[in-house]
């Protein structure tokens, strides 16, 4: 199980959500990731991950530097319990494979098992870290979202409840949904065409931008 919450904050606030991270001493930084993630759905309509029955995700992830790569196949799904208190509660299991098997995958996914490619999305993840918490900053193409996780599977959602105090966040103003949630309510809200692959080179609605897509 995975416990979480999520902040959206517009592009020109990333500076300053690094610095904070930064001041934190007891946090190690990671390097910052391009990542590129593909989600599928069942091949066959009568089983759907994206049915509200099951209301999962299957997804493919590459991450990489300069000096690393990382390739993983997890499965996240949103549970009865996920939003009955103001933590997130969500099933979460994920495997990884070589980086260099990444093309070999796809082929398996799209043309022997031919699950459906539903959408994708591109980002700029970087991790700060200590042994109970794990915080993300990640530069989506329409803006910045900051996640808490917890490490810990004991009292899980206390230190979420912490970490959030200490960066003076109010935990009962994070976003409940996910990502492609947040995308379409701020394309719907900024009358932007929403694209089923969310990438940098395409015109995107922001965070703050004209509209009521500001809501965090």
């Amino acid at each position: 199980m995975e416990y979480e919450i999520r902040f959206y904050f517009s592009k020109n606030e990333l500076e300053s959500l690094f610095d904070k991270l930064n001041k934190i001493d007891v946090l190690i930084a990671g390097r910052r990731l391009y990542e590129k993630t593909i989600q599928y759905d069942h091949p066959s309509h009568d089983m759907s991950f994206y049915d509200e029955k099951v209301d999962g995700r299957f997804r493919i992830r590459v991450s990489k530097n300069d000096e690393y790569s990382n390739c993983k196949i997890s499965w996240k799904r949103r549970i009865p319990t996920t939003t009955e208190n103001d933590i997130n509660k969500e099933e979460e299991c994920e495997l990884s494979i070589k980086p260099e098997e990444y093309e070999n995958l796809i082929f398996i996914v799209d043309t022997v098992l031919k699950m459906k490619r539903v959408e994708s999305y591109e980002r700029y993840r970087t991790i700060y870290s200590n042994e109970e918490i794990e915080i993300s900053i990640d530069e989506y193409p329409f803006g910045i979202a900051l996640e808490i996780e917890s490490k810990q599977s004991t009292n899980p959602e206390e230190i979420i409840r912490k970490w959030a105090s200490i960066l003076n966040f109010n935990v009962s103003e994070a976003y409940r949904l996910s990502w492609d949630d947040k995308y379409l309510e701020l394309c719907n809200n900024q009358n932007v065409k929403a694209y089923k692959h969310v990438l940098f080179d395409l015109p995107m609605p922001e965070i703050g931008g004209q509209g009521k897509g500001n809501h965090r």
